[in-house]
């Protein structure tokens, strides 16, 4: 790279606008939309689609519910041509729906392109020509004039051929090549050269390309009110707008061109096109839509769209690609994850969408919540207490996903890779003994009166504890504290109870079979550090016991989380 640039590149030149409006607008319905994937989109694929990826692609803009399709380029090749006509021959094409073709401004490829429109019910002819400076002198070798004559001579050819087919509706479309880059006044001149050859008043779409990109997207914007103020009085003229993404900022450019006046976007779905790719339609549709504007595009499937596009064009959807990259609802970050955890907490039904980090509601588009956060080594509790939850119904307090977050980052050390909700599951259910936990037999409980006239319980139960049975009886103000009692006596261990929570687990069949309720319990043993123990079971008595033993079994083992290498079971999410 160069050590002075300026040697070498210009800045564009600013638009002399000073009284600019479009600062202040507000974008507050959606415009029209064209897609360009089967003509711009499919000229930028390695392998051009055939005929039967072709029909995929124009049958999902379709349902989808795109309007204005740009079908191909039907003088460029037999498969083109072939195409066109299929939609046509085979009445494909839905009745609120438009096709357009492109041609160059020359003679055969026009004549030959109005011709394969031939029985259509409406039709956009789209033709453009180079009008910018360095195309019209370096590449055409031609004066502004010479430009101007061009464009007159092949809209008139458009023109009559066209009305020699009064059976189809059609409308032109004239783009004035590379807009973005040619004079302002040149680009006027040409716009309305095209209008006067194809007829006043007749319904006419002006298209602004920005074919390269090259200024930032306030430039395009004020290039575009400029144009915008010229055309106001023209109620048949359109305004449209083609952003490239050389600069990568072709949504920005597209979005302050609609609030410049643009009334029209072209682009292709995630991008697709020539070099860095056209606009991102879908960007751009569900920029409004988190926004309160109805797109007027349907992308509730968005994983189903995006599958049918990379089929189509034989090209990956990258995985942080917004809106529909497979990464870009998932969060990773342990204060990111305990953010989204307790706004999903707080929120209600009905309630206006106000979620950190998430600033669509991934379900609008057919994804599920179980992608939102992911574990790693970068993960925090709120993150593994959100999966436990979401997953397998267990609603952990606090102080317990501290706990059992150490567990969690001892196995990633080891494994150092991403763990899933089944993953996570294995080790909660190893560290807390779900599945090991001793069942207490032959279990009597009895609620009474104490001498002192307060509420007592009395237990009895056995259990077997370290390879012995042991002879429980215990009394208590409750089922848990007579529990306490009788196992502190029985096991010889100071027990006292610091904290119980407990919870119904509704519904939610993939904890422990045909388990209902969930306890968790935080108990001192003998002065030692807090450790909770965690019960599942068809009754909260019985699961409140159970995590009891838990508690205790896990205080005499040390007192703290024993070291975990990552367990067997354990899936490479």
């Amino acid at each position: 790279m160069l050590h002075n640039p300026a040697a070498k590149y210009r800045p564009f030149a600013p638009v002399a606008l000073r009284d600019r409006t479009w600062p202040d607008a507000q974008i507050t319905r959606a415009p029209r939309w064209l897609s360009t994937d089967l003509r711009d989109g499919n000229q930028a694929l390695i392998e051009p689609m055939d005929l039967a990826r072709k029909l995929r692609m124009f049958e999902l803009l379709v349902r989808i519910g795109f309007k204005e399709i740009e079908v191909g380029f039907p003088a460029a090749s037999q498969v083109e041509w072939d195409f066109v006509r299929q939609l046509i021959d085979e009445d494909r094409i839905p009745h609120d729906v438009t096709i357009q073709v492109m041609t160059p401004a020359r003679e055969e490829l026009i004549e030959r392109t109005v011709q394969s429109l031939a029985g259509a019910r409406r039709a956009i002819v789209h033709v453009y020509n180079a009008v910018a400076p360095l195309w019209r002198e370096v590449v055409f070798g031609m004066s502004v004039l010479q430009v101007m004559a061009l464009v007159e001579r092949h809209v008139r050819q458009v023109r009559a051929l066209t009305d020699a087919q009064p059976g189809t509706e059609w409308v032109l479309q004239y783009s004035p090549e590379t807009f973005s880059l040619a004079e302002l006044d040149v680009s006027r001149q040409a716009c309305e050269t095209a209008i006067a050859a194809w007829g006043t008043g007749r319904p006419i779409i002006l298209n602004l390309p920005t074919t390269v990109e090259a200024a930032t997207p306030n430039v395009f914007a004020d290039q575009i009110e400029w144009m915008a103020r010229c055309f106001a009085d023209r109620p048949e003229v359109v305004l449209s707008v083609h952003p490239h993404n050389d600069r990568g900022t072709g949504t920005a450019a597209a979005e302050l061109a609609l609030m410049a006046g643009a009334h029209r976007v072209e682009g292709c779905l995630f991008g697709n096109g020539e070099r860095t790719g056209n606009l991102d339609i879908v960007n751009v549709a569900l920029n409004l839509y988190v926004q309160g504007v109805a797109p007027g595009l349907d992308f509730s499937d968005i994983d189903a769209i995006r599958a049918e596009v990379e089929h189509c064009n034989q090209l990956p959807v990258p995985a942080r690609h917004p809106y529909a990259g497979d990464l870009v609802y998932t969060s990773f970050s342990g204060s990111h994850q305990d953010a989204i955890k307790k706004a999903f907490a707080a929120g209600r039904e009905g309630d206006v969408w106000a979620i950190p980090y998430l600033p669509i509601d991934p379900k609008d588009l057919g994804r599920s919540y179980e992608a939102v956060i992911r574990v790693n080594s970068q993960s925090g509790k709120g993150g593994i207490a959100y999966l436990l939850e979401a997953e397998y119904g267990v609603q952990l307090p606090r102080r317990l996903q501290i706990e059992f977050s150490q567990v969690v980052q001892r196995a990633m050390d080891v494994q150092g890779k991403e763990l899933s909700a089944a993953d996570l599951w294995t080790l909660f259910s190893s560290e807390y003994a779900l599945d090991g936990t001793p069942v207490l037999q032959q279990r009597q409980i009895t609620a009474g009166t104490s001498a002192q006239g307060g509420a007592q319980t009395e237990l009895r139960a056995s259990l077997q504890w370290q390879g012995r049975e042991l002879a429980l009886q215990g009394s208590g103000n409750g089922p848990i504290d007579a529990f306490v009692n009788a196992l502190g006596a029985a096991t010889g261990h100071a027990i006292r109870v610091l904290d119980y929570q407990e919870h119904a687990i509704g519904g939610t069949g993939s904890v422990g079979g045909d388990a209902r309720a969930a306890a968790y319990v935080e108990l001192r043993v003998d002065d030692g550090r807090p450790v909770f123990g965690v019960g599942l079971e068809h009754d909260i008595v019985g699961a409140a016991l159970r995590a009891v033993v838990s508690a205790l079994q896990r205080a005499v083992r040390g007192q703290q989380p024993r070291p975990h290498a990552a367990p067997q079971a354990l899936q490479v999410a």
